[in-house]
């Protein structure tokens, strides 16, 4: 057996594990990236060291302390009582308007777990408000954010108009933002319409939910019966105070460093934290607390035996192998489904541009035309991005109640699991297949 196969069925049974026990599949991951990384290859300590995710860690960790504070502070409650006016009491408004704000951001050059990172608290409490699945208001800001990904302002579509520009196909940059935005909006609106409907047949076989142990529908609404109310109870302590008027312009200048500046969405959230913490002290204790730490030792874990395997070089032999494929068209199918892979256990801005060598002869194939090709990969990297693995994902993890964290994280991946089997080959199919683009 190949290192490189061997490696991947690590990878495999660390899930394993951490799905039947409660051990954290991130801490098997560690270890397991220090096992390979030592025993079976002739890599050094510092070298196995190095491939812990530091910017990930600190996105992680500096978004959810910034936004700890916005929730023991109360300003999350004051957010969602704004939110709520401006839905007038419609629940059909809630996810509409989150998918749009997070669209919005990402639209405007927010990389997309920032983008995540700012509306997901609000979006989430609000959804809690008005009895929507935590789930299925996760994947709509995902799926927002997803869908201004490919401005050319963005991150994602940067590296994308990079691949137009190799195929000469520049022009088409509008036309990528466009097909993404419109097929990310479309599943938004399926992927909504499914975990909801699936929400209220579990609520009526099980005579409604406890939101103690109900890791989808978390809502704060009591008693039974299989309907959701339509309008939300009024939402209390939404006070205007000093401290979170503070807080406010806390996540305003996060929007401002990150999108004006192009600072690190991590170190800006430390900063800011710093400082409203100076302003309240009383307030560290409790946020640091609320910290998700499991979730950032899962994620990080995991990201880090990612960065073993591409050490190894187990990720080019896959690349390798879809050359070897054989048609263009059946090749772009197997590069979709690689790169769907890759994105749900690491960057997508990075999976887009490591893969872009196997891309860029495929774009040039003047049967497929390179905005087909683009558009199938960029849907097919991104779409994962609800993997808890991934950082949007992971910062929905975080953003979600903390007692139901663990059947939240089985929740997100097994969705993510879903987008990779099913998207890929229907974004081929469309752009590819049908010639759209």
């Amino acid at each position: 057996m190949s290192l490189a196969v061997a490696s991947f069925l690590i990878l495999v049974a660390a899930f394993l594990v951490g799905a039947v026990t409660n051990i954290n599949a991130g801490l098997i991951a560690i270890v397991a990236t220090f096992g390979v990384g030592l025993l079976l290859t002739d890599l050094d300590t510092d070298t196995v060291m190095g491939f812990f995710p530091a910017d990930l860690f600190f996105i992680l960790v500096g978004a959810t302390l910034l936004f700890s504070i916005v929730r023991v502070t109360g300003t999350i409650d004051m957010l969602a009582a704004w939110a709520e006016r401006l839905t007038a009491g419609r629940r059909s408004l809630v996810p509409v308007i989150m998918f749009a704000l997070t669209a919005l951001l990402a639209t405007a050059g927010a990389f997309t777990p920032a983008a995540v990172a700012i509306v997901a608290p609000v979006a989430l409490a609000l959804g809690r408000r008005f009895g929507i699945s935590t789930l299925a208001m996760g994947l709509v800001i995902v799926q927002g954010a997803n869908a201004g990904a490919f401005s050319p302002v963005n991150p994602f579509g940067v590296v994308a108009n990079e691949m137009l520009d190799a195929a000469g196909a520049a022009e088409g940059s509008l036309r990528l933002y466009l097909y993404c935005f419109v097929f990310n909006a479309l599943l938004a609106v399926a992927g909504y319409a499914a975990v909801q409907a699936w929400t209220v047949r579990r609520r009526a076989k099980h005579g409604g939910p406890d939101a103690d142990d109900d890791p989808v529908d978390d809502s704060e609404h009591a008693g039974g019966g299989t309907a959701v109310a339509t309008r939300a109870e009024p939402v209390t302590a939404a006070e205007v105070t000093p401290m979170r008027l503070a807080v406010l312009g806390g996540v305003a200048a996060l929007l401002l460093l990150t999108l004006v500046f192009n600072m690190d969405v991590g170190v800006s959230a430390l900063v800011i934290s710093l400082a409203l913490i100076a302003l309240r002290p009383s307030v560290q204790k409790p946020a640091i607390e609320g910290l998700p730490w499991s979730a950032v030792l899962l994620v990080t874990g995991i990201v880090m035996y990612v960065g073993l395997l591409k050490e190894i070089d187990a990720i080019d032999a896959l690349g390798n192998a879809i050359e070897g494929s054989g048609a263009s068209s059946t090749a772009t199918l197997a590069t979709s489904y690689v790169v769907g892979v890759l994105s749900a256990f690491a960057s997508t801005t990075g999976t887009l541009g490591a893969i872009s060598p196997v891309v860029a002869p495929l774009a040039a194939d003047p049967v497929l035309g390179p905005i087909s090709v683009i558009t199938t990969i960029a849907i097919a990297s991104s779409v994962v991005d609800v993997s808890p693995m991934s950082t949007s994902g992971a910062l929905l993890l975080a953003s979600a109640e903390p007692k139901n964290e663990k059947p939240f994280f089985r929740m997100l991946l097994i969705w993510a699991i879903a987008m990779i089997a099913i998207v890929p080959g229907l974004a081929w199919l469309v752009f590819v297949q049908l010639g759209i683009g």
